[in-house]
């Protein structure tokens, strides 16, 4: 997919009241020119991802894939406070000449669907025939579905949620708490600081993106006779040590707050009144192992929204099946697809 970037040259208020004098933004597209009125696919990316499905979900998204980048005009925007490209903490704050780190406005999911109908408008994309939103992108996409309800005419909500639950909330909170307990995240005067915490802090995630099942199936000492089992303890360094050359900080602990602001019946009347000004056709699907969005939740949203279809995905990986279990998420997709682009 072809990377591209929007500078917008005015202030952009967000929904805590701060500002910024401007907004650059960073968006992937397929390999072309958009073609006014042909189908477009825009997928909202999940926590840690980039604007590029195709590099973090490369089994669903790209040239003769399910979300084909070459059949339809594919979109995904970066979300506000990635640390790849869009304005965040790690963008340099022009009174200082240092990145914004904690200085960075307070964000929330609607600021970044805000800034995402910014990059529509630029393209000039009138409608979009299907969007697709795992996890966190799930978030952007229901409250994209509820501010443009007219844009949009198919939307897929995957693992996700109208509202963040305390349990998650609880897992949130415990990763701030992790950066904190670095002493470096406070003293920095760079993007270097808060590198251990950041890493104790994925692996608490990645505690809440799986199962006990699937730690059993893939962690399990190689040795039946090991003194001090290790095998999932060096699997939770490395995953840490992963995260840790790819992001930063700073980045990361205002994303778990944006997480906190999920609630798509802020200043709408609650959830329900919110879900009913949804006018696209809409699939929900959970996933059965996942306890982060668990399906009694899709279910409920499912039933509240007019018109929705029900799915659910079996794993043993939990929030993260979604990323694993390719074959299975392509049978429950396929059909949403076809017959959502053939309406563009």
């Amino acid at each position: 997919m072809k990377e591209n970037r929007l500078h917008i040259d005015r202030p952009f208020e967000f929904e805590s009241g701060e500002s910024l004098p401007s907004l650059d933004l960073v968006y992937h597209t397929s390999d072309r020119p958009y073609r006014k009125g042909e189908p477009v696919l825009w997928i909202c990316h999940a926590l840690t991802g980039n604007s590029d499905p195709s590099d973090w979900w490369p089994g669903m998204v790209g040239p003769g894939k399910l979300l084909d980048t070459d059949r339809y005009y594919v979109v995904c925007a970066g979300m506000l406070c990635s640390p790849y490209g869009p304005s965040s903490p790690a963008s340099i704050n022009p009174e200082t000449g240092r990145p914004y780190m904690l200085d960075f406005p307070r964000t929330t999911v609607r600021d970044m669907v805000r800034a995402e109908i910014l990059v529509r408008e630029h393209l000039g994309i009138e409608r979009i025939d299907l969007m697709v939103g795992p996890s966190i992108g799930g978030f952007q996409a229901l409250e994209w579905a509820v501010m443009e309800p007219e844009r949009i005419l198919n939307v897929v909500f995957l693992a996700t949620a109208t509202r963040v639950s305390p349990f998650m909330t609880a897992f949130n909170e415990s990763q701030r708490m992790a950066l904190l307990a670095d002493p470096s995240f406070l003293q920095a005067e760079d993007l270097s600081g808060g590198r251990k915490g950041l890493a104790c802090a994925r692996s608490i995630a990645l505690l809440s993106y799986r199962t006990f099942d699937g730690y059993n199936l893939t962690q399990e000492e190689k040795d039946p006779d090991t003194l001090f089992a290790d095998r999932a303890g060096s699997y939770q360094r490395y995953q840490g040590k992963k995260l840790v050359d790819r992001f930063d900080a700073y980045c990361y602990w205002y994303l778990t707050k944006a997480l906190d602001s999920q609630n798509i019946g802020r200043g709408r009347g609650g959830v329900g009144k919110a879900l009913d000004l949804i006018r696209a056709k809409s699939h929900v699907i959970s996933i059965d192992s996942d306890m982060l969005f668990p399906p009694s939740h899709g279910r409920a949203t499912a039933a509240a929204i007019r018109g929705a279809d029900y799915h659910e995905l079996s794993s043993l990986f939990g929030h993260d099946g979604f990323l694993v279990e390719n074959d299975a998420l392509r049978s429950i997709m396929e059909p949403i697809v076809l017959e959502a682009m053939k309406q563009g």
